[in-house]
């Protein structure tokens, strides 16, 4: 009994080390997600806005892509398992009383745009150019509501999600995209090609 919980044991820990292990090689060159037109921002980034007009109140700057050197993915890898680790989920409704609000997780708790607000907080703070971190909204298997962190690099797109431990490539979640803010400007955004509502809520 002793021997077959020692294997089990060192398997797990096998298992953990290789998951851990293509965690750090650098992934496949991705496609870029093609940007349609012009679209409106969703209601919770207007209203995000009217409550932090510091992180919003900034200048228009030219496109930048991220180098994805090992270091770079390394650190993609680490914040979005940190912040999905750390937050815990909840609905806005549950946490707020209302349907819709986005927020910075002070509280230790938040819903999918958190996360994503998070995620964009930490990586500009270890040196990641703002315009390559782009709040996305997409639609999920499901047709439900979800937003997450589309990180543009010199090996294409990839997507920071609170319900995926793996960062992928943005055409290998399954989801829809439906917008994201622009490259240049936070508070303009673009339509990705799905079907457009001048509202937004996100299901978790």
């Amino acid at each position: 009994m002793r021997i077959s919980m020692f294997l089990c044991s060192l398997a797990l820990v096998v298992a953990a080390s290789a998951a851990s292990a293509n965690e750090r090689r650098l992934p496949e060159v991705a496609s870029a997600a093609k940007v349609v037109k012009e679209a409106l921002p969703p209601i919770g980034w207007v209203q995000f806005c009217n409550d932090h007009a510091d992180q919003c109140d900034v200048e228009q700057l030219p496109s930048r892509s991220v180098s994805l050197t090992s270091r770079a993915w390394n650190t993609l890898v680490r914040i979005n398992n940190d912040v999905n680790r750390e937050i815990e989920p909840i609905s806005d409704q549950d946490q707020w009383g209302v349907i819709e609000k986005w927020s910075m997780p002070t509280t230790g708790k938040g819903d999918c745009e958190d996360y994503v607000l998070e995620k964009r907080k930490r990586l500009i703070e270890a040196g990641f150019p703002r315009q390559s971190l782009l709040i996305t909204v997409v639609r999920d298997q499901k047709g439900d509501g979800h937003a997450v962190l589309t990180v543009k690099t010199n090996r294409g797109d990839f997507v920071l999600d609170n319900q995926e431990r793996a960062v992928r490539a943005w055409e290998d979640t399954g989801y829809r995209f439906i917008k994201r803010q622009s490259e240049e400007n936070p508070n303009l955004w673009v339509s990705l090609g799905g079907p457009e509502k001048t509202t937004f809520t996100a299901s978790r």
